[in-house]
């Protein structure tokens, strides 16, 4: 005689995904495994992040990293995304009045790296984008989707696109030479110096036909 089922019958799990369990599915697990992505991402790059570690850091199988978010590549672009978050405002300082448009984008744009919470994480994508090529294309993409096209979008001048990559690329050798490289006088200058300085060529760039 056939004992009798102790418990509800399970269809066949989904393959490369662990069973279901309210501790380590879910909206919350997802959420801890992009924070631990963009931690692992920020504190080790690219290269030295590596799926388990991410799982590890969240408390979940790897295979639930690959479900919610496929290829390292893919789970790379998630945490770019959380960690460039702050930075998507920067076409919102071209928006409106054309005069002081170059002062209020350096302004805003450094003010996101003179954050200490948000400087560290920004500082490791930069890394793993001067490193890795897989790394490079993603931050390039983000960057291009997100901030230049919309950016180019405010702007009323010949070669808006162009326009908007003179003044990310301005903007971004900066940081390089301030918070990357740290070279003096740029590490220790003061931010309102820096602005006064950059914020014309920004206007040029941005505003002049």
């Amino acid at each position: 005689m056939t004992p009798a089922s102790t418990g509800p019958a399970t269809g066949p799990r989904k393959r490369g995904r662990p069973a279901r369990t309210s501790a380590a599915d879910g909206p919350a697990a997802r959420d801890r495994i992009l924070t631990a992505a963009r931690n692992e991402f920020a504190e080790h790059g690219y290269d030295k992040t590596s799926i388990r570690g991410i799982a590890k850091a969240a408390g979940v199988d790897p295979a639930l990293v690959h479900h919610y978010f496929g290829t390292k590549e893919q789970v790379f672009e998630a945490a770019v995304e959380l960690i460039l978050a702050p930075a998507m405002g920067a076409p919102d300082a071209v928006h409106g009045s054309r005069e002081g448009v170059g002062e209020r984008m350096a302004r805003f744009v450094f003010g996101v790296w003179e954050n200490p919470v948000y400087r560290l994480p920004l500082l490791a994508v930069l890394r793993s984008a001067l490193t890795n090529e897989a790394a490079a294309a993603v931050l390039r993409g983000m960057i291009e989707r997100r901030v230049l096209l919309r950016m180019a979008g405010e702007l009323d001048v010949p070669n808006p696109e162009f326009r908007a990559q003179l003044a990310a690329g301005h903007l971004i050798g900066i940081a390089m030479l301030r918070y990357v490289i740290r070279m003096e006088p740029m590490a220790s200058a003061g931010m309102d110096d820096i602005v006064a300085m950059v914020g014309p060529t920004l206007q040029r760039y941005l505003t002049e036909s």
